[in-house]
């Protein structure tokens, strides 16, 4: 009971403050829409909520009565009503985040908070770690986080931007010395800021273009990322140093961030060349901004003056070289006793004229030259116990960010380049039908072109306008690499990868533009990472045969040697669920992970897994740091790399405490992950050769049930095209990219994240969790001993933990009862029920199956605040879903699009997305 009251008492400010904003947006409600609105959102809020606690037939045929009376336009504004109380949730859930984060600072000295970096280093120091080893993982450590335009974020930006200014002044509200006047004047702002929330769309009225995209995406590297990522690798260094004060340590840039936006040309025809290169322009524009403002600030405090401290030679002859060199007389600084400041003003011209003219830095190293000159006169005079921080963050940024800002991987899917391929080589009559040839033909003919110097093209004229837009994308990265630096893009992902040609064919057509060029005396050039990405459940069976191929050929490897004999290959999680189901998913990309490892290090290659997880379950979502321990452990030194998708970007980087707080969690992990690997060698003693045969008995069990259901089931689809809000999210302007590939209706081309967002919206959350319980249940009863197994495994192994945790969040976060409401728009009654019938029986199947193996008596006891955070939310969600049904049909009645229910739906999508946290 102790822990219960404990756990209470804490939430007791997070509460307070929901009371404070709910009580104003009841104010603003009847300022808006009089006694009646107000009491109706509370009359329907009390009838779910008491549904919530008792379920009584009576009050359930009264919600349903004033749910289907409700007519406009009062009942835009109840769904309204009900969309702001969530956005003002996750703002006040982000507040607490910060305030017990901040508790944990106060208590320093006695408690150190888990997953902090610190505990972490003091992990090490307890296991007694030598420095030679922990300096090694900090060697081999390397996270890169990758953001993406999709699942796109439901919530506008405006909207966003509101609940940070919401979170901040209910962080001020904290503050113990708060005179009554300055709460008074806080609490009055915090009004203000609900009030213009309300009086704020939700919807957007265009659908964004990338740019767009690419714009929403930049504002977290503006707001919060380019100064948290610093933070993060000071962080470790001065816990190094508290921990082994005799010590000296070298911090490398573990920690990078790349992107996918203006780059991911994969089923989207609006990623063109030009659009990629204005992504790269306004990435540099951003940098380059930041970096003015930081020089600035040194330029204000930098004040020191020759008359007072002894400055270096070298800082004196770097300004009578470079200063009438680079700065004209008017902008020069007019102190010459003031050395810092002349020479910050010559590193911000140049900065002015990077890109535009040769007085601009040709690339970021030389203007870390210069920072580092500035650090080392620094030195001279000041106390060498006190550094100045501010410009070993500003040379840990230039490093990290250089002028490209983040890495922008290009990504496209392997049919595009096959058909690019079949044109090209029939142009130039080396074969008229490369698509139709066999894999080891198709091999043989790229190998040949690869060890030719000579090139292949014709001029681009001579090829279709698909084929050109091609050869100009490869075009465009050599011209990158160029202007903004190798290190702008790296990477070329190529999607559905089914056969080592689909590899090949990326570097033919590199090889087109100079990224990679094999000499006259059989030397290489190669300046572009291929990396396959597999997706599906026989592509994931598939994986290493593909890759062993490749790394047999001799061009393959040459190419790879030039890469550092490094290559990267990217999992999708989202395609293999829709393929298998999660259960079977995860453990076919656990596997696949294993056995290219493994493979890999045959032929002394290194790896760097690439993990293309979205924000929900049933696309690999959860906790990041969880994210990384659920890898197999013998992985982790290769390097770990995972896309940040949509609404998790929010939900991690908007806040600079939220972002640092998880960014802080995932390198707690990684260092003692990392550090475990380092100290026993690749041990496997996480996991017992009895659960990898427990998991793949399971894993069949599993994909039997989920096809039997999604594939072998003729009407499931109808079913789910009908049961779901598929129909209506194609018109909620939230993406850039059409719902399916080439815009057909066949499962097969459906995005996984329409797939996932439909489930979501309908309360079923099929996709994150149907068939586990199946599995897990067929295993526990073939053996006595069986559950015991289980039980253990979610005791001692991170990935099965990792598995059964997110199936138990997926189930929390789907509702059967609400469920069965969307049952009612099934055309045909025993589809309906059949289906349904089936679905109902599995989740309490999964749900039993789940207590059994965790041993607890509800779903998610042992994280009591997300559990509080979903029983919170519930009641408030359930209306939106009643009316979004009642809606659902409605629209589907009308003979012509009724552009005002259409509206109301798209509202009830949004508000249900901001209660559950989730779209795809």
């Amino acid at each position: 009971m102790a822990a219960i009251a404990a756990t209470n008492d804490s939430s007791l400010p997070l509460r307070k403050d929901v009371k404070l904003l709910g009580k104003m947006l009841g104010e603003i409600l009847i300022n808006h829409g009089g006694t009646e609105l107000f009491e109706k959102v509370e009359k329907i809020r009390l009838m779910c909520k008491s549904l919530r606690t008792h379920f009584d037939k009576e009050i359930y045929s009264a919600l349903r009565e004033e749910i289907i009376t409700l007519t406009p336009p009062l009942r835009e504004q109840v769904i309204r009503a009900f969309s702001m109380y969530f956005h003002l949730i996750n703002a006040a859930e982000q507040n607490h985040r910060i305030r017990r984060r901040r508790q944990y600072h106060l208590q320093a000295d006695t408690i150190v908070q888990p997953g902090s970096i610190e505990s972490a280093i003091l992990s090490l120091k307890e296991n007694h770690l030598s420095k030679e080893t922990i300096q090694n993982v900090l060697n081999t450590l390397s996270l890169e986080l990758v953001i993406t335009a999709h699942p796109t974020e439901a919530t506008k930006r405006s909207i966003l931007e509101i609940q940070k200014r919401i979170a901040d002044i209910l962080k001020n509200l904290d503050h113990p010395l708060l005179s009554s006047r300055e709460r008074k004047k806080q609490e009055d702002a915090l009004f203000n800021e609900v009030a213009i929330l309300w009086q704020t769309d939700e919807l957007r009225q265009n659908k964004p273009t990338v740019l767009d995209e690419v714009r929403n995406g930049l504002y977290y590297f503006d707001e919060t990322l380019f100064d948290v990522l610093p933070e993060i690798h000071q962080e470790v260094a001065e816990c190094l140093e508290k921990s082994y004060p005799d010590s000296s340590w070298s911090v490398p840039n573990f920690l990078r961030f790349g992107s996918w936006i203006g780059g991911d040309r994969d089923g989207n025809p609006n990623v063109t060349h030009e659009v990629t290169w204005e992504t790269l322009e306004r990435q540099r524009r951003l940098v380059l901004k930041k970096y003015k403002q930081v020089l600035v600030e040194l330029m204000k405090r930098y004040s020191h003056s020759t008359t007072r401290v002894g400055v270096s030679e070298e800082l004196i002859t770097y300004l009578s070289e470079k200063e009438d060199l680079y700065v004209t007389p008017d902008r020069k600084w007019p102190n010459q006793a003031e050395v810092y400041r002349r020479a910050f003003a010559v590193i911000i011209e140049r900065i002015r004229q990077v890109g535009k003219n040769d007085r601009g830095y040709q690339s970021s190293e030389e203007l870390l030259e210069d920072l580092y000159m500035i650090k080392r006169s620094l030195k001279n005079h000041h106390p060498s116990a006190h550094e100045l921080k501010i410009i070993q963050k500003l040379i840990r940024q230039v490093q990290l960010f250089g002028f490209h800002l983040a890495t922008l991987d290009i990504r496209n899917h392997s049919g595009e380049h096959e058909a690019a391929i079949t044109e090209i080589l029939k142009k130039v009559g080396v074969t008229d039908h490369y698509a139709s040839l066999k894999e080891n033909k198709k091999c043989e003919t790229l190998v040949n072109i690869l060890s030719d110097p000579r090139p292949l093209l014709l001029l681009h004229e001579d090829y279709s306008r698909e084929t050109q837009e091609m050869i100009k994308v490869f075009q465009t990265i050599k011209k990158a690499h160029e202007e903004f630096g190798k290190r702008s893009i790296s990477v070329y992902l190529v999607s559905m990868t089914k056969s080592p040609s689909d590899l090949l064919e990326v570097l033919v057509l590199a090889k087109e533009a100079g990224l990679y060029r094999l000499h006259a005396d059989g030397s290489l050039e190669s300046h572009l990472n291929v990396a396959p990405l597999l997706e599906t459940i026989d592509d994931l069976t598939s994986g290493p045969k593909i890759m062993e191929t490749l790394f047999n050929m001799p061009v393959y490897r040459q190419h790879l040697s030039m890469m550092g004999d490094q290559q990267e290959i990217m999992l999708g999680y989202s395609d293999g669920s829709k393929d298998g189901g999660t259960l079977t998913a995860n453990w076919k990309l656990y596997k696949a992970q294993i056995e290219i490892h493994d493979m890999a290090k045959k032929y002394g290659i290194g790896l760097k897994f690439f993990h293309g997880r979205g924000g929900s379950f049933g696309r690999g979502g959860g906790p990041l740091n969880k994210s990384i321990l659920s890898q197999p452990v013998e992985t982790i030194g290769d390097g770990v790399k995972i896309t940040e998708q949509g609404e998790v970007l929010s939900a991690r980087y908007l806040l600079e405490d939220i972002a640092y707080r998880s960014l802080e969690q995932a390198t707690s992990t990684l260092i003692l992950s990392a550090a475990h690997v380092s100290n026993e060698g690749e041990s496997k003693q996480l996991r017992e050769h009895e659960w990898e045969e427990a998991v793949e008995q399971i894993s069949g069990a599993a994909l039997a049930k989920y096809q039997s259901l999604v594939f072998h089931d003729p009407d499931f689809l109808t079913y789910f095209n009908q049961a779901t809000p598929l129909k209506e999210l194609g018109e909620l302007n939230i993406g850039s990219r059409p719902m399916s590939r080439k815009n057909r209706d066949r499962f097969e081309d459906l995005r996984a994240i329409p797939w996932v967002f439909a489930w979501t919206q309908s309360r079923q959350l099929l996709p994150g969790w149907y068939a586990a319980g199946t599995g897990l249940e067929s295993f526990a009863i073939k053996s006595g001993q069986n559950l015991k197994l289980l039980q253990q495994m979610y005791e001692k192994w991170p990935f099965f933990q990792a598995t059964i945790d997110n199936l138990q969040m997926a189930l929390m976060k789907a509702d059967i009862n609400t469920a069965k409401e969307y049952v009612t728009l099934v055309e045909d009654k025993e589809i309906a029920d059949r289906i349904f019938t089936n679905i109902f029986e599995e989740y309490n199947r999964t749900k039993a199956i789940l207590l059994k193996i965790t041993g607890d008596t509800e779903l998610l006891d042992h994280t009591p605040n997300i559990k509080d955070s979903v029983y919170r939310r519930n009641p408030y969600v359930d209306p939106l879903n009643f009316l979004q049904v009642e809606l659902i049909k409605q629209l589907r009645d009308q003979e012509e699009l009724d552009e005002a229910i259409l509206t109301e739906v798209l509202l009830t999508i949004s508000g249900i997305s901001a209660g559950l946290r989730n779209t795809g």
